[in-house]
């Protein structure tokens, strides 16, 4: 009798909640099967919604490309050839997209897809519509010997660039590769973000007011730099640097291209 007392002491210690389970046991089986089945389905929409949502919030697009954009003969498509190969290549007006993986300049060996995305204005937004969400990096190419010509033109294209609430979200690095500056004439890379800075500030000024929701957006566009102050490139979620370059190099078509600022800032992604 006191043995099979001790062994009963021992299994309530070594299942303490067996009597509790015993009684949800009971309780389940005098219940309609029918209200168990909605319990159940119940719980599996929960643990489904869960899983959805750490999934959705946690999840990001893969960024793996690196975008030349600009306006047309900025140099572009040169400078596409001369990341790839370092060769000299005659070019013309691009009409579509050319893209080739790019092995980066470092230890790491990183490799991403260069994409060359026409510069004509009419061809510009389809482009950057289609590859914008994989854009690790965002090389702006400007034509430093004419800029002061398409200073304007610059502007405007970045503003849209500025203002994407894909790329805004993503924020890619942003290279304003100043390229052309073999030419006597190529302006500087700090005078040509002074200028844009000035430019932006006032296209901002003329843009305003569109920018009409309670969060700053609207049509998919965002407010640029911060409310009530000058823009300046810093303000930017972005991180964005202006390098210099000449695709053609100084000694023409024989010679390297100058791009060692370029690529030093793509090793870096």
């Amino acid at each position: 009798m006191e043995a099979a007392e001790s062994t009963g002491r021992e299994n309530m210690e070594e299942n303490p909640f067996e009597p509790y389970m015993e009684t949800l046991r009971q309780q389940l089986e005098d219940q309609d099967p029918v209200f168990l089945i909605g319990i159940i389905v119940a719980l599996a929409v929960v643990v489904i919604t869960c899983v959805f949502l750490k999934y959705f919030l946690t999840s990001k697009t893969v960024c793996s490309a690196v975008l030349l954009v600009g306006l047309c003969d900025s140099g572009k498509t040169l400078l596409f050839s001369r990341l790839l190969s370092g060769n000299y290549k005659r070019t013309q007006t691009s009409i579509t997209d050319s893209s080739a993986p790019y092995k980066a300049k470092n230890d790491k060996g990183s490799t991403w897809t260069l994409i060359d995305l026409p510069g004509h204005d009419s061809l510009r937004p389809q482009y950057l519509e289609k590859f914008k969400s994989a854009a690790r990096a965002i090389v702006f190419v400007v034509d430093s010997a004419i800029f002061q010509k398409e200073v304007r033109d610059v502007a405007e294209f970045l503003y849209v660039l500025l203002t994407d609430t894909v790329i805004c979200r993503n924020t890619p690095l942003l290279l304003v590769a100043c390229n052309k500056q073999d030419i006597t004439m190529a302006k500087s890379a700090k005078l040509i973000q002074q200028q844009l800075e000035k430019e932006l500030n006032t296209l901002r000024v003329t843009r305003s007011a569109a920018l009409s929701s309670q969060d700053g957006s609207v049509g998919g566009s965002l407010f640029l730099g911060k409310k009530g102050k000058d823009f300046e490139f810093s303000q930017l979620p972005m991180k964005v640097e202006f390098v210099e370059c000449s695709a053609r190099g100084s000694k023409g078509e024989d010679g390297a291209a100058d791009t060692e600022s370029l690529e030093l800032s793509l090793a870096k992604l």
